[in-house]
């Protein structure tokens, strides 16, 4: 079975580096059929899809299944954002879960540690599974944490010390913020092909689709800017090339 890379990779290079992020709020009803209906017409312009504790946590795991398994139709990778973060057995537990429910990847918060970030990783990628950590988020508020200085060894950055856990750990991507492109460089000088940068923040939260891919970014997660368009297979389009560098 091909790896989550490996999966990502190739639906990517017809349909785009656009993973939708289908985070809606508690305002909107019928979210199976919402989310169903978006994937259904979006899917040719989407390399995978996003689901959030905002669309989880009200939704049955029979709901998520069946989103899964329409995104799988569709050639989608389907990641759920958790930012997991806790004790060995409990992310053991909790990924044969998400796995269960037909999930690609997860997302990852690294303050966990190294070695349960390793656990992590080994256990999924022996199901054919994917693991993304957060490295850099998007909000402004984020440099007040991932830019803190820490000394572990030497003086470095909070992110700094995650890419190097995420490098370690052999983790298939980390979440750099579009909002960032300096650090998104950086990280992508340092990675190379080693592993993937997912950028959320394209759009309403500021970040620039062209700057960022140019900067090293290799998928971009976008929200909002596509959900709550008047013209969302236009946005989506758009994005699409954008991302192939157009």
């Amino acid at each position: 079975m091909a790896t989550f890379k490996t999966r990502l990779s190739q639906i990517s290079k017809t349909n785009g580096k656009v993973i939708l992020a289908n985070d809606y709020d508690h305002s909107v009803n019928n979210l199976e059929s919402k989310t169903i209906q978006n994937i259904k017409k979006l899917h040719p312009f989407l390399c995978g899809i996003k689901l959030n504790f905002h669309l989880l946590l009200p939704l049955s795991g029979k709901e998520i299944l069946k989103i899964n398994k329409t995104a799988h139709k569709y050639g989608l990778q389907t990641i759920a954002d958790i930012k997991l973060n806790d004790i060995g057995n409990t992310n053991r537990v909790t990924s044969e879960h998400l796995w269960k429910l037909g999930f690609d990847a997860v997302i990852a918060n690294p303050i966990m540690g190294l070695d349960s970030l390793k656990n992590l990783v080994n256990s999924a990628h022996k199901n054919g599974k994917g693991v993304i950590t957060l490295c850099h988020m998007s909000a402004p508020e984020a440099k007040l944490s991932y830019d803190m200085e820490i000394k572990m060894g030497k003086k470095q950055q909070l992110y700094q010390l995650f890419l190097n856990w995420a490098l370690t750990a052999k983790v298939d991507g980390i979440v750099v913020g579009a909002t960032f492109p300096k650090i998104i460089q950086e990280c992508s000088k340092k990675a190379k092909k080693n592993l993937s940068i997912f950028s959320p923040g394209v759009g309403t939260q500021g970040g620039s689709a062209k700057e960022v891919i140019s900067s090293g970014t290799n998928y971009l997660i976008v929200g909002r800017t596509i959900l709550n368009s008047k013209k969302p297979l236009d946005v989506a389009k758009e994005l699409q090339l954008q991302s192939f560098g157009k």
